[in-house]
């Protein structure tokens, strides 16, 4: 081959490889290892021993709000405290919402969600420690462990919802009221397209912990949620149920989006028995860091399949 003829070919070369799209590679894997169940049940016991009971519009709730900001703002790009008045059986009442967000390299967003506010009317010492306590501090704990990791190929907000539980019975007027005003500020927005998923977690620090996933859930997330117990060796620990569940999660699902509910509503002093849920028993004592470990695992398995092309 001549001189002329070898520069040519390779100068064809070089415009073919050049004009070949990007190869996509994976996004860095979260290090499951920087998890610490320990330090996640070290932010309950704040929250719960600083700002209890926490029910809605009242000023622990306010002060509990504000807590939440301070604390995980370290460790996310915003964190702002979303006030806003809504109607309830009891008249109008102030809720407010905590949104916390780590940015991410491309403009989809996943919501990791739990409510702050405890049920009202239980006593004046009333902890709520599993019933929010639980999945409020893991959220803090999962925003400090991806401070420290590569961004996601999208932005990780961590919503914490007030006035999810209700007053009376649940309706348009009573419970969700966090979650309804979030789902409807993304759908005013434009933003529903943009949400790879919406994630709930309840009542997940019960030292015998049995997840239950609802049957008003996507199935492709509860499908990566069971293999991620798998790979964690708790797939005994988690159950699907034949029935809908009422939770933070319905107002998105009703837009569309693709959502998951990790809930465990066996919480109780024997298996079937549910006598600590909305009961003073609901205490510190009865949740365990392992539980929360367990979970926080789960959920960081969740978002590394969901960053995977």
């Amino acid at each position: 081959m001549s001189d002329g003829r070898r520069r040519a070919c390779l100068m064809a070369l070089v415009f073919v490889i050049g004009c070949r799209p990007p190869v996509k590679t994976a996004a860095p894997p979260i290090d499951l290892a920087a998890l610490d169940g320990q330090q996640a049940f070290a932010y309950v016991n704040d929250l719960v021993t600083l700002h209890s009971p926490r029910a809605s519009g009242t000023p622990a709730a306010e002060a509990a709000a504000q807590w939440i900001r301070q604390t995980i703002a370290p460790f996310t790009d915003t964190a702002v405290v979303d006030p806003f008045t809504d109607l309830t059986p009891d008249g109008k009442l102030i809720f407010r919402n905590v949104i916390a967000t780590r940015e991410g390299t491309g403009a989809d967003v996943v919501i990791l969600a739990s409510h702050i506010d405890t049920k009202r009317g239980i006593s004046n010492t009333f902890q709520g420690a599993n019933d929010s306590g639980s999945s409020t501090g893991l959220l803090i704990e999962l925003a400090r462990v991806l401070h420290g990791q590569p961004r996601l190929p999208f932005s990780v907000v961590f919503a914490f919802l007030d006035g999810e539980e209700c007053i009376d019975k649940y309706g348009p007027q009573d419970g969700l009221h966090g979650s309804r005003r979030y789902a409807a500020q993304q759908e005013r927005e434009g933003r529903l397209s943009t949400v790879r998923a919406v994630i709930i977690l309840d009542m997940i620090g019960d030292r015998n912990l049995n997840v239950t996933l609802p049957r008003n859930t996507t199935r492709s997330l509860v499908a990566l949620a069971l293999q991620a117990a798998a790979a964690e060796g708790i797939r005994h620990q988690f159950g699907l149920a034949s029935y809908a569940v009422i939770d933070d999660h319905v107002p998105f699902h009703e837009r569309g989006l693709p959502t998951l509910n990790l809930i465990d509503f066996e919480y109780g002093s024997a298996p079937g028995r549910n006598d600590y849920w909305h009961t003073e028993q609901d205490a510190l004592e009865h949740i365990a860091a392992e539980s929360l470990h367990k979970i926080g695992r789960v959920t960081l398995r969740i978002l590394n399949a969901l960053a995977t092309p």
